[in-house]
């Protein structure tokens, strides 16, 4: 290290007295130009947002914002604004509870999407989609991120206009990966004629499409979920710091919990 200013080495922002710009782009032009959409592609992906890009991550981005106070990232932002903390720190709390089974299916998806895109270089869609749940099955694997939901039966509302966009948009640009629309419906329909029954896509696994397409690496989808998920988290923790509520828990206050412990231990003879 020469000087003090290698300690941090970024390419994402220049910053001096007077002068501030983004990925070689100043903030006056940003401001004039950019939709919040474009800006978070150019800080993340390093580049400029095609039309269809923009399009396609922003379809994305307002699928994921909220799924009410019955997801436990809203119910820990609420109950945490009912304690008396900042609306950042409710905002932060939910976002901690984002976790590889509460919002990380779609990284999780995204990952097996582009193993079976890879696969698909060395034999034909449909085989390399039969071999990577036959892998699964064998590592005993019975969860598939990315299909089937617990509340919306038979189908998520998402699911379907999300991948209309996604086929939409890789029509218009030859820059977004159209095979992952395949991938993705591949496996709903692969999954169904194992299981003899339709287990419809989610929310995860349709924003997984759509980041593979995008090429957005895994890690990165994750926290796009986050910065998505972090507006419905925002709009909770403000509506409930309107209802003058204090130390608000998971259940009624009428409510208790199961004791499943011993009784009080008996005197020993």
């Amino acid at each position: 290290m020469s000087d003090v200013s290698d300690w941090w080495r970024t390419k994402i922002i220049q910053m001096e007295p007077g002068k501030i710009a983004f990925r070689g782009r100043s903030i006056e032009e940003l401001i004039e130009s950019q939709s919040f959409t474009d800006m978070i592609w150019l800080m993340v992906m390093g580049f400029p947002a095609s039309n269809a890009q923009a399009r396609l991550l922003d379809a994305a981005l307002v699928a994921s914002v909220d799924h009410g106070p019955q997801a436990p990232s809203i119910a820990a932002s609420r109950m945490a604004m009912t304690c008396g903390v900042g609306i950042n720190n409710a905002i932060a709390s939910g976002v901690n509870m984002l976790g590889d089974v509460h919002g990380g299916a779609g990284e999780q998806a995204l990952e097996l999407f582009q193993a079976i895109q890879r696969q698909s270089q060395q034999m034909p869609l449909e085989e390399a989609i039969a071999t990577t749940l036959s892998q699964l099955t064998d590592q005993g694997v019975t969860f598939v991120p990315g299909f089937g939901h617990r509340f919306h039966k038979p189908e998520d509302p998402r699911a379907r206009p999300l991948m209309d966009v996604l086929r939409a948009c890789a029509a218009q640009d030859s820059a977004i990966d159209g095979q992952f629309s395949e991938i993705a419906e591949g496996l709903q329909d692969a999954i169904e004629h194992i299981k003899g029954r339709r287990i419809a896509m989610n929310i995860d696994g349709a924003t997984a499409a759509i980041y593979g397409a995008l090429g957005v690496p895994s890690t990165l989808a994750r926290g796009l979920f986050c910065l998505s998920r972090s507006v419905g988290l925002t709009a909770h923790a403000y509506e409930q710091s309107l209802a003058n509520e204090r130390n608000k828990g998971p259940t009624p206050p009428h409510y208790r919990w199961t004791f499943d412990g011993s009784d009080i231990d008996q005197p020993k003879d």
